[in-house]
């Protein structure tokens, strides 16, 4: 598709996460920094929050890139929606630790935990847990996780936790059940938007990182439109310039200014109204702004969109080969 038209690589603005894309902004660079901090006291918890897309979870692959596997074991759940008894047999999985078929309790599960966190001690590793959609927890389940904590081996606690959610939680975190854990919060880091100029460098860098060697070309009211439309937030804007290519492809762009940007975003728009309506989200304005989570949800259905048009368009580009080399046969022919 794309990607071959302008001689790219790989596509430059996929929506998963891909640490060998990774964008050191100010304020990733300064997540960056804390999280590097809290392996460096290789105790408590550091906590970074930001909204959905900003960027959490390529923070911590890319983190766990930079981990050296014979000092830190490191394992990552992201499935919060569940139980305490349930999330603690999440991180012995997590963790790749065997369990007994069936349900086992919540004793053995944390006697499992427990031996292989000595084992690592012995053997000269740390553990560490990384919790992503941390703001889907219950008290309780944030309970147990603190509790894992109480595991220590050398005046220090054999586990050690990160915890990445969205900006609620920095609220579940000042209820009062949580003042035991907060106690043990060593640093916290709220992950915000990039700025104007941030935008431009981070969409530079993902071409760059795919081959770009200026074409296709961007005017600089393109980013403004870019910024103005996505806040500043990797997920929105890797959205919009994916579609944005989409569209240069089609029509065989290789210069990209304000208008094109705008039609763009009138096509997505268009697209989340129908999404609203579809999931019943409507409340009869709309012109009101979507949430986070609907958000997420429009992009990922406007993911799926992408990828069907693409397979699409390569079919019919398939099937007008055929018709073209059987056109050529029977000119032969005649």
């Amino acid at each position: 598709m794309y990607t071959s038209f302008y001689g790219f690589k790989a596509k430059p603005f996929q929506l998963s996460p891909d640490p060998s894309f990774f964008f050191g902004s100010k304020g990733h660079n300064r997540a960056m920094a804390y999280l590097e901090y809290g392996l460096a006291q290789a105790e408590g918890f550091i906590v970074v929050t930001g909204e959905v897309g900003a960027g959490k979870t390529t923070l911590v692959r890319n983190l766990f890139r930079q981990l050296e596997p014979e000092k830190i074991v490191a394992a990552q759940i992201v499935n919060t929606s569940l139980d305490s008894d349930d999330t603690l047999r999440m991180v012995a999985a997590a963790f790749g630790l065997p369990l007994a078929q069936g349900n086992p309790g919540k004793t053995p599960v944390l006697v499992a935990l427990e031996k292989f966190f000595r084992q690592c001690e012995q053997q000269g590793k740390r553990a560490l847990l990384v919790v992503d959609e941390a703001q889907n927890l219950s008290p309780q389940t944030v309970e147990e996780l603190r509790m894992l904590s109480n595991f220590q081996g050398d005046n220090k606690s054999l586990l050690q936790t990160f915890l990445l959610g969205q900006p609620e939680f920095r609220k579940t975190l000042l209820g009062n059940d949580m003042q035991q854990l907060r106690q043990r919060i060593t640093a916290t880091y709220h992950l915000g938007p990039m700025d104007r100029a941030e935008t431009k460098s981070y969409i530079e860098h993902r071409l760059k990182t795919v081959g770009w060697g200026g074409n296709p070309g961007f005017d600089e009211e393109a980013f403004d439109a870019i910024h103005q439309y996505t806040g500043g937030i990797p997920r929105r804007i890797n959205a919009l310039c994916d579609r944005l290519l989409l569209m240069g492809y089609l029509e065989k762009l290789q210069h990209f200014g304000v208008s094109e940007v705008n039609e763009v975003i009138r096509d997505i728009q268009q697209e989340f109204d129908a999404v609203e309506v579809e999931a019943g989200l409507l409340s009869g304005d709309k012109t009101s702004p979507l949430k986070e989570e609907q958000f997420a949800i429009g992009l990922e259905e406007m993911s799926n969109r992408i990828a069907k048009l693409e397979e699409t368009v390569v079919s019919l580009m398939g099937l007008l080969k055929q018709i073209l080399s059987l056109a050529d046969v029977n000119k032969r022919l005649r």
